[in-house]
């Protein structure tokens, strides 16, 4: 018989986390309805400054948001985001950043999330909110 965090990672390969996230070194790292954690190197997602770039940060967080609303809405559904802000508080300039995602709503409609992103200090880098509409797969 098969836990709730091995069917969660079967679901994440099957679906993959998509092309952008693969590009930019997004790896996951757990997987479940109520807690997703996944790293992002700093190299090769800087802004010219060297900094991490912002759009990066919403990236993973989105990244994030988006798949566990996936994994919460289930089979025939479809989650799609319809509002993400971030807030930057601090820049990373080398290593990783990590996501960690929990949700504040899940609901038959709409989820939310809270993305807290960190440096390999343990330093809050970025909190990022995602609002995800659930609706039927077949409806694109």
């Amino acid at each position: 018989m098969t836990n709730e965090t091995d069917d969660a990672l079967e679901f994440l390969r099957t679906r993959g986390s998509g092309a952008l996230a693969a590009k930019m070194g997004i790896e996951f790292t757990e997987f479940t309805v109520q807690r997703s954690v996944a790293t992002m190197p700093v190299e090769g997602n800087t802004q010219p400054a060297m900094l991490l770039h912002g759009g990066a940060y919403v990236v993973l967080g989105e990244s994030l948001g988006s798949m566990a609303a996936n994994l919460f809405a289930g089979p025939g559904k479809l989650a799609v985001g319809i509002d993400i802000n971030a807030t930057h508080t601090r820049s990373a300039t080398e290593g990783i950043v990590t996501g960690v995602c929990t949700p504040i709503h899940l609901g038959r409609s709409l989820t939310v999330h809270e993305i807290a992103v960190t440096d390999e200090q343990g330093r809050r880098c970025s909190t990022i909110r995602i609002t995800n509409l659930i609706k039927d797969a077949s409806t694109g």
